[in-house]
């Protein structure tokens, strides 16, 4: 068999999943498989052109050592505690790749399951390749991501709004257990199920923390650091998650579920584009608040392995919370530092980074091309790049990285390592998807992801995936698929 699957989870406490198959479809077809990904999972191809490969990743063939379950989660959505799951995903078990990796291997519209209350289970081939898309966008752009090994069409058409053709994703993962998981074990099951889980949890991704004294709070400590690099990230490339509920924060920390998401293109701290976000909640510059209360909650699942004294648990856990402001702002220092080409940031850079993204607010300057303007002079033709102001800004930034001519080698490579020369713009993501869904016509989906997968390339000449949209952009609303 092509797959390895060893399923640990299933040895979990039973009401932590459901056994559930997939929703059989008529007629499925790989409408577009990741070569490259599956060569990293060790599935070679002489196996899997053994297996009739549509029916098994429609759901429509269950492998012999598959055993496809839907966990069991809850969250807050919107700041409001809610009873989840997997209500159109099925995990059909975890695959050991070649180098003894553990993958989850997700079926994402998969059909209903216990968890899909009154849902179908189902998704657009648009939703689907979207998630393909700019998770494979991520993953190059070397963020930590789920990935997307294919989508298959089902042959069906499901309801959105109007009748459109669905699809199924492969999703690959470190795992899925997300901090709605433990806010799940943590409500309805005993305090015996949450010490299993959160052994479970340490003992698959942080097995180094086995050995701590108290080893559900080091979880906490490690979970809140690499979140906290993750954000980082995601600001350093202009990404809105959109949907940053406890449901969709990782425990594994990978960037995960791709709905509303978006990428920033005139410089706004505010911008949303979430089409059911109406108050902001989950802007630009409020994901770091966001997982800061996500890990809140996430501590308060905890709480019970921390200390038998509640008063002494919920201390220890403040005493971890409170290193988020001080790490994020140093991580965030040094990200944007990098970002100018600083080889050595300190205190005194953060008043040349706020000049200029104050700047760019201003003048609606593009995120991602301002960023290209300094290793890349005159890349820009807009004429803001010529004024006064951001000339002014440039003399300082020369002046601090002594360069007055060019840059020096270390601090350019630094410049281009740091700032993508491409991003998944999202009018070229939508008119891809568009010929994709409408006309069937995936040239527009493959062209863009072979730009995406050397986003720091700068000897790649496609002004087409780099010129911003050019329109209102306040008018671009993104879904959840749903």
């Amino acid at each position: 068999m092509p797959f390895r699957f060893d399923n640990s989870y299933l040895q979990l406490a039973p009401e932590l999943f459901s056994l559930v198959n997939p929703t059989v479809v008529g007629n499925p077809q790989v409408i577009i498989f990741n070569t490259p990904l599956a060569k990293e999972l060790g599935l070679e191809e002489e196996q899997l052109e053994k297996i009739k490969l549509e029916n098994v990743l429609a759901g429509n063939e269950i492998l012999p050592e598959s055993q496809p379950i839907a966990q069991a989660y809850a969250g807050h959505q919107f700041g409001h505690f809610n009873m989840l799951g997997d209500g159109r995903a099925i995990l059909l078990g975890e695959h050991i790749s070649s180098n003894g990796q553990r993958f989850d291997i997700q079926l994402k519209g998969a059909g209903s399951t216990p968890y899909s209350r009154r849902g179908d289970g189902k998704a657009s081939t648009s939703a689907m390749l979207r998630e393909y898309i700019i998770s494979e966008a991520m993953h190059f752009l070397n963020i930590p991501t789920t990935r997307s090994l294919a989508v298959v069409s089902t042959g069906e058409q499901i309801y959105r709004e109007s009748f459109v053709p669905g699809a199924v994703l492969t999703r690959i993962a470190a795992s899925h257990i997300r901090v709605g998981t433990f806010e799940y074990v943590s409500n309805f099951q005993s305090k015996a199920t949450l010490k299993q889980f959160t052994d479970y949890t340490i003992k698959r991704h942080y097995p180094a923390l086995l050995d701590q004294k108290e080893p559900a709070l080091a979880l906490l400590d490690q979970v809140l650091e690499q979140q906290i690099d993750l954000i980082v990230n995601w600001l350093r490339v202009g990404f809105i998650h959109g949907v940053m509920n406890t449901d969709n924060m990782s425990i594994a920390c990978e960037t995960i579920d791709y709905g509303p998401c978006a990428f920033m293109n005139s410089y706004n701290p505010d911008t949303v584009f979430s089409s059911i976000d109406h108050q902001g909640r989950y802007a630009f510059a409020n994901q770091p608040k966001i997982a800061v209360w996500n890990l809140t909650r996430f501590a308060e699942s905890l709480l019970p392995l921390f200390d038998e004294n509640p008063t002494l648990a919920i201390e220890k856990a403040n005493q971890v919370l409170r290193k988020f402001q001080s790490s994020f702002e140093s991580k965030w220092l040094q990200m944007m530092g990098q970002k100018l080409g600083i080889l050595e940031v300190n205190k005194d850079d953060e008043n040349l980074i706020s000049n200029l993204l104050a700047w760019m607010f201003a003048n609606k300057a593009d995120y991602t091309n301002t960023f290209i303007e300094l290793s890349v002079p005159n890349f820009n033709t807009a004429s803001i790049y010529q004024e006064a102001p951001f000339l002014t800004w440039l003399k300082a930034w020369k002046t601090r990285i002594k360069a007055e001519i060019e840059l020096p080698l270390a601090s350019k490579i630094l410049l281009q390592k740091s700032n993508p020369a491409f991003i998944p713009r999202n009018h070229l993501v939508e008119s891809a998807l568009s010929q994709a869904q409408e006309n069937n016509e995936l040239t527009a989906v493959k062209d863009l992801l072979a730009i995406l997968a050397t986003p720091y390339d700068y000897s790649v000449i496609a002004p087409k995936y780099q010129t911003p949209f050019l329109g209102d952009e306040g008018l671009y609303k993104t879904y959840c698929g749903t």
